[in-house]
């Protein structure tokens, strides 16, 4: 159906309907205008050295705060929410791993799934222009995906969705097409404080986060040529890949589906896993084991030293 006998509100709602019909689990819409205060909090914990390493972090702020900075005519921001649980599994307990790990890398999937829904949106509207990111570039994608009212920022600091919980992964394309936007979410978290209360390192304050005493970042984003602190890997309890924790108990996600994304389910070569085949692993077994894995972020190296450091 041509755009021109369509109002914004139709053209976002068929534009929603064909995120969904490519297998987002939710969509919503804001518009292109800056995050002075989100960007403003960012730029904060920033400077207060809370990114640890992270140095990425410290650069692109003015693309943080406004889209504009990305693509100059945007006037609406998609943001997308895709499922990516799974149910526990039986597996060696000795060792664990992040769920969002268990299966392939969603920088595999999602940008494929961006760039057809891309494809959709230049059928529905004539001449679009589109930056689709997942994960992937400088943008503030939890106050993206609560002022499009896709979910809320938790105390945890993930986004959490009322109707799949903290279990995804976020995407966004920014547009110059001016689509009708949704209010934004309202926080549910309520007096809960379950998620700080079960960190083992002490990382979370309610919403904010110290990266440098979170399991996740020190078995992730902590690089091999760096030991884990005594006293924070004393505290590991066999996390060697990230840390799930805080989600784990989080009451909001006892609503969760498995995810109908065949490459998030778990791989057997991922989930059999043993603290031995790590300590024990030669390099061309870990190019071979974790082809397309998120776990190839932290090296055979950083494995290594997570396993040792986890036996602290």
């Amino acid at each position: 159906m041509p755009s021109n006998t369509m109002n914004r509100r139709e053209i976002t709602k068929i534009i929603k309907r064909k995120a969904i019909e490519i297998g987002f689990t939710k969509a919503g819409v804001t518009t292109a205008e800056p995050f002075d205060d989100a960007a403003d909090r960012f730029s904060a914990w920033v400077a207060g050295g809370a990114h640890g390493l992270m140095k990425w972090m410290e650069r692109d702020h003015d693309k943080r705060r406004d889209v504009r900075n990305i693509l100059p005519d945007a006037k609406s921001i998609l943001s997308l929410a895709v499922n990516y649980y799974s149910k526990d599994i039986e597996s060696n307990r000795d060792i664990k791993i992040s769920r969002y790990a268990w299966g392939t890398d969603y920088h595999e999937v999602i940008p494929q799934m961006l760039r057809r829904l891309l494809d959709e949106i230049k059928q529905i509207v004539p001449s679009p222009e589109g930056r689709y990111y997942s994960d992937t570039g400088p943008l503030l994608e939890k106050a993206i995906a609560e002022r499009a009212g896709v979910g809320w920022r938790g105390k945890h600091t993930n986004l959490i969705t009322r109707e799949q919980g903290s279990w995804v992964f976020l995407a966004e394309i920014i547009l110059n097409i001016d689509l009708e936007p949704d209010l934004l979410a309202e926080d549910m978290c309520g007096t809960c404080t379950r998620c700080i209360e079960a960190c083992p390192t002490d990382a979370l304050t309610p919403y904010e986060i110290d990266a440098t005493r979170c399991i996740a970042y020190l078995t992730i984003e902590l690089k091999p040529e760096h030991e884990i602190p005594a006293e924070l890997a004393s505290k590991l309890d066999g996390w060697i890949y990230g840390c799930d924790i805080c989600q784990d108990v989080c009451p909001w996600n006892r609503f969760a589906e498995p995810s109908a994304i065949a490459e998030f389910a778990p791989r057997e070569e991922i989930v059999s896993l043993t603290r031995e085949q790590i300590e024990t692993m030669a390099q061309e077994e870990y190019a071979e084991r974790f082809y397309k894995s998120p776990m190839k972020r932290a090296k055979l190296a950083g494995l290594k030293r997570n396993i040792k450091a986890a036996k602290v």
